[in-house]
């Protein structure tokens, strides 16, 4: 086993700073590309939008939601520089998230209408299936915002037949129904064609006089299908449907009197049974917000001490570290967020001696640790505590020494009982997330509630220089037994190119473009999301039996 060196906590002031800059730069970044985002179509889209007396998605949401209460986009990231050959797709064309109406916490989905008339790209409905999703694991009500015209066409075999299609959104609005999970849409606009079933699956509509529509073929369809001459308001509109067909429950001639009638059958709803996840009066962490920027290196290259990270989120002497002496790589303990009792499994950054000397091991996974989290996960799960994973993680110990101790065993029983675990998991992943540590520290495939990546996140199969010279010598061997000869500036060329794509690809944009995270957050924010995410699991108070099958052990 690895001998572990003293850990010393403790950063030169221009360190901090540098490290503090570095972090508040790299979220500056982030924030310029959100405001971006948020204008959805673009300012002459939103232009046209508010000369037909409409609302746009965001301005729709926020008219809804409590102003005094949180709130927690997911996904605004989706569909970040994909389908540029289409024009792109801001946000997926959905605005999204999870915020409180009438008092009550409440996941969202508003259609962006300025963004391609609010069609439906393949990372719209995964995006919907993954608000669907949240909504049925923590039994919170959802709220449908309706203005889309429907599949995007040209990518229609990218959306419609599959499983985690378009059609899997219908089959949701059956099962939330099915659970008693409260549905609402309101039609501010056009539910075309299949999208019709949404409000009619959901447990009331509301639509907009004038500008709501809902019809499973328009009029020019209908003129080529049938030979019928029609206008959409006589064919679907408000009063159609609210006077003639009974389909729709209510309608209001402006979007706001719409919202206002969600808010009022919002404040209806009566009280289910919670989980019960202990919870008290909540204290405030014993460091301040702007110290959790000044801890990871910039690149995050040198190590630093998870507890410090730990502190900044957790309330003020909370925390009580699980086995502290024994599998130092992980840290594992029981604290408060936000008054939330959970368990923390992190990784720590540490220097380690080796027969070669000290050397830096960044969130490397050995035997004793896994060993350490697995029970420390399993202890959790007994005593009904949600679990806060933070992710630096760059894989397992390789190597004979390891292989011959039986990592694959100690790692597959990490691995089992993060699978198997029935309470809660949110992972915050603040540096590297690589290989099989993302799968031991609950990553997206181990379906933690909620993920979320700081701006610092990278998430791969392995590490951008050893992945690239890996690929290197792949592609350099194939060109060489087609007798090419490759030179030395040949080589760094091809070395190049394949680094700039493979770190393209590790970013945190390129991750919750395509939802392998909810959101990138500020650092500043993790408690809170951590909170919010803890509130959302306590809707739901099913908790299955915590088994875990076979392991070797």
């Amino acid at each position: 086993m690895p001998l572990y060196l003293q850990f010393k906590d403790t950063f030169m002031a221009n360190d901090f700073n540098k490290n503090e800059d570095a972090l508040k730069m790299a979220w500056s970044a982030v924030r310029q590309k959100l405001d971006k985002i948020d204008l959805g179509g673009g300012q002459k889209s939103i232009q046209k939008q508010h000369e037909k007396n409409k609302l746009t998605a965001r301005e729709r949401i926020t008219y809804l939601i409590d102003a005094d209460k949180p709130f927690i986009e997911i996904g605004a990231f989706a569909g970040y520089e994909m389908y540029e050959e289409h024009g792109g797709c801001p946000a997926g064309g959905t605005v999204s998230g999870i915020g409180y109406v009438s008092g009550k916490q409440c996941v969202i989905v508003a259609n962006d209408q300025t963004v391609k008339a609010g069609a439906w790209f393949p990372i719209t409905g995964k995006k919907n299936l993954r608000m669907q999703e949240i909504a049925m694991e923590n039994k919170l009500p959802i709220i449908y915002i309706v203005d889309s015209a429907g599949v995007f066409l040209p990518m229609q075999d990218e959306i419609f037949p599959d499983k985690e299609h378009f059609g899997r959104i219908f089959r949701n609005n059956a099962k939330m129904s099915a659970l008693g999970i409260t549905q609402i849409a309101v039609v501010t606009g056009a539910c075309v064609a299949g999208g019709a079933y949404l409000p009619i699956m959901s447990d009331e509509t509301i639509m907009v006089e004038g500008a709501g529509s809902i019809f499973l073929a328009g009029p020019y369809l209908v003129k080529a299908a049938v030979g019928e001459d029609i206008d959409l308001e006589t064919l679907g509109g408000a009063v159609t449907h609210t006077e003639i067909s009974g389909i729709a429950d209510y309608k209001f001639k402006t979007e706001q009197e719409c919202l206002d009638q969600v808010k009022k059958t919002i404040s209806k709803l009566g009280e289910n049974q919670k989980a019960g996840f202990n919870r008290i009066e909540p204290k405030l962490p014993s460091k301040s917000d702007g110290e959790i920027f000044g801890i990871l290196s910039e690149g995050n290259t040198k190590p630093y001490n998870m507890i410090s990270l730990i502190d900044c989120i957790v309330d003020e002497g909370s925390f009580d570290e699980f086995k502290q002496d024994y599998g130092k790589t992980i840290v594992c303990g029981y604290a408060r967020v936000d008054g939330w009792a959970v368990g923390i499994v992190a990784n720590q950054r540490i220097v380690v001696k080796s027969k070669t000397g000290e050397m830096q091991m960044g969130g490397v996974i050995y035997n004793d640790s896994a060993d350490k989290a697995a029970r420390f996960i399993m202890n959790c799960n007994q005593k009904k505590v949600p679990l806060v994973f933070l992710q630096d993680v760059t894989g397992f110990m390789v190597g004979s020494r390891s292989e011959h101790s039986g990592i694959i065993k100690d790692g597959a029983k990490l691995v089992n009982v993060v699978a198997n675990s029935v309470v809660p998991k949110i992972t915050i992943i603040v540096g590297n997330s690589y290989g099989a540590g993302n799968y031991a520290m609950c990553g997206k495939a181990y379906d933690p509630r909620f993920i979320y990546a700081w701006p610092s996140a990278k998430i791969a199969v392995m590490g951008g220089e050893q992945a690239a010279k890996t690929m290197l010598q792949i592609q350099v061997a194939a060109m060489k037994s087609k007798g090419e000869i490759v030179t030395a500036e040949q080589e760094k060329e091809i070395l190049d190119r394949i680094t700039d794509n493979y770190t393209k690809q590790t970013k945190p944009f390129y991750a919750a473009a395509r939802l392998w995270v909810d959101a990138i957050i500020n650092p500043a924010e993790t408690r809170r999301v951590i909170s919010e995410g803890i509130a959302a699991a306590n809707h739901n108070p099913t908790i299955e039996e915590f088994k875990t099958g076979v392991m070797q052990v």
